[in-house]
This record gives C-alpha cells, structure tokens and sequence, in this order.
C-alpha cells in the first residue's frame, strides 16, 4: 500500500464532461455562448458565488473535522486519528465519513497507519481503515474506462487489490462483530469482486442486521445493482424505493432515489425522463427530505447537488438556482464528480441556472 495515490469510488465509468457540456450548449447556448460568459461572471457578482478556480473538488460540502483528520494523518498522528474515529462513537455515518479520509490518506502514504496497526494489531478501527485503503487503491488500478478499455494487467491488479481487501474487511467484521462499516466496505467489494446476487445477499443482510438505514451502505447497493454493474434500471429503482419508503425520518434516504435515477440517464433527451412522473416525484420527496433535515446534515449537501442538475434539466432554473446558492465552493459530489472537469462543468451549469432564473423573473 505505498503507491502515491488518490481515489474517489465512481463507479466503473466516469462520464467526460463532454456529455453534459454538449447537453447544455444545444439545449441553451446555441449561439448565445457570449451571454453565458457574462453570466459566469454575474453569479459571482450578483449572487455571491465563488470562481471556478475556488471550487474545491474533493468534498460536496465543507468539513472542519475531516480538514483536520487529513492534516494528522499526512503529519504521522495517527493516535489523534484514532481517538477522532473512536469519539465518533455510534455515529456510523460519521465514522465512515472520517474511515473514507483516513483511508484516502493511507493510500497515498500508509507509514502512519501501518505504525497504528503495528502498535494495536487488534484495534478494528485500523484495521478498518486498512480494508478501504486496500479498496481505494484497487479503483486506482483498474481505472474508471468500461470493462473493454480496460488493460489485462489493470484488470489483474484490481482483482489481487480487491481479494486482500475482503481479507482485510472480514478481520475488521471478526474484530468489531456489531459493526456495519466493514460490512460496507465489502459492499464495495462484491461489485468490484461480481459477487453474484445470492454473495451480495449475504451481504447486504449482515450489514442490515447492525443497521438497516445506513446511507453509505445504501448508496453502494445503488450501484452494485444498477444497470452498469450487476443489475438493471428497474431492479435499482425498486431498492430505492424501499429504501426511502423504509427509512426512519433524518437518514436522507429519499436520496437514494436520485442517485438511482441518474445512474441510469439516458445520453438523450434528459429533459423528458427527468420531467417524468416517477422521477419528479422522486426529486420532490428528496427535496421534502432534505429541506426537513438540519441545514448541517452532512449528507444534505449530497443531494442538494443532484437537486440542482435536476432543476436544471426540468426548466426550474430559480430553485437550481437556490440550490447551488447553498452547496456553493465545493463540487465533489454527482452529477459533476463523474465528469473529467467538475469545477468547469458545475460553473457552467449554474451559470445556465442563473441566465434562465432571470429571464423568468423578468417576465414574471
């Protein structure tokens, strides 16, 4: 594990920015490309936004505590990361949250976590640590291309990286038997993995026999079941619709149903599937849920992004609008983390946002 490297778990395609740019060009810009210009500069001067060149990539909102995890992690304290992740306690989003960073740092330099686990060998925080570190190098390995793009020798890197993960997975579920996490990781790695239905199964159900609403879980069950993995459309809407039907109030797992629904986005005509009944009640129980959460909700963020690419797509350009006014800064979350450019792919977008918002309060 001491390859310099960063990973953010995409899924197997990463959708260029070219898509979404083409989308927004013939759909709004065609031969207004200097009034859109202007209008990158008027969301910043009129409605208080940040530059492209502020907009931070690496999170959907802004974190204090995991700014400062990054910073004694990178430092070589990793007494300070463990007793952070422990004072977590049974905040399990949280401490996945602070798992996810720890290990982002670990798999661009792990001396720090390799000196933890050589002081507590049986700590299973470290060693939880270790088994998403193991899952976000092996990502790294395998690329984010499709399947027929990707290399032989990345494909067997990614397969030797993902096996010693579930080892590292299954001793972290040995050492702590009441904790959902490394059931999640595993999650990550029955796709990676082709666990088939009846192994995912398995799965799914020791992680909801310790916690049956877990967003982070929730959300890669999204995925191994979408259509690109293991899955289709349907059966990824189905979880999602019990997920959110299921879920005790405060979790966001309305959300769920968003995340399903861009999954499987058609690469034409968004505006329409976007606009149909199922999917503008889906983006109207998110949008209930999360105005119902507490304005800090770390994941309210998460949604507030797809909210604002939806309004976007169905002609509501004044609440995208109020959407982004309330992720501003920071981009790394859907739509714009699947593309090659999510600072200049979100500014663009907003700046559509913006320009159409005015033109239906002028002729309001």
């Amino acid at each position: 594990m001491s390859a310099p490297v960063i990973v953010i778990l995409v899924g197997a395609v990463v959708v260029g920015a070219l898509k979404l740019l083409t989308w927004a060009l013939n759909r709004y810009t065609a031969g207004k490309q200097a009034e859109l210009d202007s209008w990158h500069e008027r969301v910043v001067t009129e409605h208080g936004m940040l530059p492209e060149e502020q907009q931070k990539t690496d999170r959907a909102c802004a974190s204090p505590e995991l700014d400062a995890l990054r910073t004694a992690a990178t430092g070589g304290d990793w007494r300070a990361c463990a007793d952070q992740l422990a004072a977590a306690g049974r905040d399990r989003d949280r401490r996945y949250r602070i798992v996810g960073e720890l290990a982002d740092v670990a798999a661009e330099e792990d001396d720090w976590l390799r000196a933890w686990r050589a002081e507590r060998p049986g700590d299973p925080d470290a060693a939880l640590v270790h088994a998403e570190a193991l899952v976000k190098l092996a990502w790294r390995l395998r690329g984010a291309a499709y399947a027929e793009h990707t290399s032989d020798e990345q494909a067997g890197g990614f397969h030797r990286m993902l096996t010693e993960a579930r080892t590292a997975a299954r001793e972290a579920q040995e050492l702590a038997p009441e904790d959902p996490l490394p059931w999640t990781t595993e999650l990550w790695i029955a796709l990676g993995l082709n666990y088939p239905p009846a192994e995912f199964d398995k799965v799914w159900a020791g992680l909801t026999a310790r916690d049956p609403h877990l967003y982070p879980a929730h959300y890669a069950a999204v995925q191994y079941k979408s259509a690109k993995w293991h899955g289709s459309e349907e059966e990824a809407n189905a979880f999602a619709d019990r997920a959110a039907t299921d879920a005790p109030e405060g979790t966001l797992l309305a959300g769920m149903r968003l995340v399903a629904l861009f999954e499987h986005e058609p690469d034409d005509d968004e505006s329409a599937y976007w606009s149909a009944p199922y999917a503008r009640s889906a983006v109207d129980a998110a949008r209930r849920a999360v105005d119902a959460a507490p304005a800090d909700h770390p994941r309210a963020a998460e949604i507030r992004h797809l909210l604002a690419w939806c309004y976007t797509m169905t002609d509501r350009p004044a609440e995208a609008l109020a959407q982004f006014k309330l992720v501003d800064g920071y981009v790394g979350a859907l739509p714009w983390r699947y593309t090659d450019d999510p600072a200049a792919v979100y500014c663009r977008i907003r700046a559509i946002a913006a320009r159409f918002a005015a033109k239906e309060q002028q002729a309001a």
